[in-house]
């Protein structure tokens, strides 16, 4: 393992591995913390070219890359659905690049994942580390997406997993949690509230927490993606990525990824990362704006639950990010994202759920504003699939038609509906 100790993003305070668990001593969970590496043992014992050649079409191909031992890795082979997670499809959205004036624009969809999102990335790393520590059981605080992968994964290994998540969302996301034989609490509260129940639980009764960015092992699974885009493109980073933001992990552990790419010498510098926000949950681009450190919680008001976030708990990794590559914050309404949903289903295929469609919206939007430059090549992250989150799917088109079955009868209606539809 090439992992070897934490650095607090607050003060800065660097720690050993088996000093601490979660986050900094001196900051509490404002001081989260990030894993370091040694990069130039990394670099004496792996290439490109190996990578190019592993055989896992999986997350597991950077092993190396990954803060956990050897036996930890050993429990992946024949464990379903954790074996599977990442390596997911990157379209080419010639449609999509062609009306927005740019030389190339890339899907990521990572709605294609064991459990249909990108959280599967954090919870198989997390599980593993949870399992190295021997947890006698696992939880975590989610809108749903977290929760859905976590419980997924720790059903590969028979790991107990306790979920708090609110009453509020969506009864899919719910559904995958109890099928997956997690043990369920609805929190008559928001996400924040059940992430600091959460919190506390996990302190009484002994669980390992999973919960977003307080794990510092969260970053160290989501980073997979940016290593699956180098890949990807051919060796290379895009000009720009856009991806949607909650807590801020997703973001920050993009950036890791290219940070490692970069720090091996496999890549020149970072993408311009573009954190998208929906505009009823944009605490961090408001930070961004007034040029804070500081993010001030703000009740959330947005169909996309899985950025539905007040208080961004990796909002100084994720406001870093952006400032550093020289990117932006932006937000977008809950009718753009509906629209969003509609226009990427039917130019790319890719059915997203609102929190991932807002990363889409965000392009478009920037597009619009001359953000990005015509021979720029542009990723696009999707984190989850639309069958996650159906209601919200249904606003975003029209009702079907109901028909008889008679024959005469039904060629009529079609015959109207038709020209109703090319009119």
């Amino acid at each position: 393992m090439f992992a070897i100790g934490f650095r607090c993003g607050r003060c800065g305070a660097t720690y050993d591995l088996d000093e601490v668990r979660y986050v900094c001593p001196r900051d509490g969970a404002e001081g989260t913390l990030d894993v370091l590496y040694d990069y130039e043992r990394i670099r004496a014992s792996l290439s490109p070219t190996q990578l190019r050649e592993h055989p896992a079409r999986s997350i597991w191909r950077y092993a190396p890359l990954l803060p956990l031992g050897p036996q930890a890795l050993q429990r992946v082979a024949g464990a379903g659905p954790l074996e599977a997670v990442g390596w997911t499809p990157m379209y080419s959205a010639g449609r999509t690049a062609q009306r927005l004036g740019l030389r190339a624009v890339y899907i990521k969809d990572d709605g294609r994942n064991p459990t249909a999102s990108f959280k599967d990335r954090a919870s198989a790393v997390v599980v593993l580390r949870a399992i190295e520590e021997g947890a006698p059981a696992i939880t975590t605080a989610s809108s749903g997406n977290a929760a859905a992968a976590l419980a997924g994964m720790a059903a590969a290994l028979d790991l107990p997993t306790i979920i708090f998540v609110p009453h509020t969302a969506p009864e899919a996301k719910i559904v995958q949690l109890l099928i997956f034989g997690a043990q369920v609490f609805l929190v008559e509260g928001t996400y924040d509230e059940a992430f600091d129940l959460t919190l506390a639980a996990a302190e009484a009764f002994g669980w390992y927490c999973r919960n977003t960015a307080y794990n510092p092992f969260t970053r160290e699974g989501k980073k997979t993606a940016a290593y699956e885009i180098w890949e990807q493109l051919g060796g290379r980073a895009p000009d720009r990525l856009f991806v949607s933001v909650g807590d801020g992990n997703i973001l920050s552990g993009l950036w890791k990824g290219f940070r490692d790419l970069a720090a091996l010498g496999w890549i020149e510098r970072p993408p311009i990362l573009m954190g998208v926000q929906a505009e009823g949950a944009a605490a961090l681009a408001r930070a961004w704006v007034q040029g804070a450190e500081e993010v001030r919680p703000e009740p959330p008001r947005t169909i996309a639950d899985s950025i539905a976030v007040a208080r961004p708990r990796d909002a100084r990794f994720a406001l870093q990010a952006v400032r550093e590559t020289g990117g932006a914050f932006l937000t977008v309404t809950d009718e753009e994202i509906l629209a969003a949903m509609r226009t990427l289903a039917r130019e790319v295929g890719v059915f997203a759920e609102p929190a991932a469609a807002a990363a889409f919206a965000g392009l478009e939007k920037a597009a619009r504003e001359g953000r990005i430059g015509p021979e720029e090549t542009v990723v696009v992250v999707v984190t989850g699939n639309g069958l996650k989150d159906i209601p919200s799917a249904m606003r975003a088109v029209r009702p079907a038609h109901r028909i008889p079955a008679e024959i005469p009868a039904a060629l009529r209606q079609l015959q109207e509906a038709v020209i109703q539809r090319r009119g």
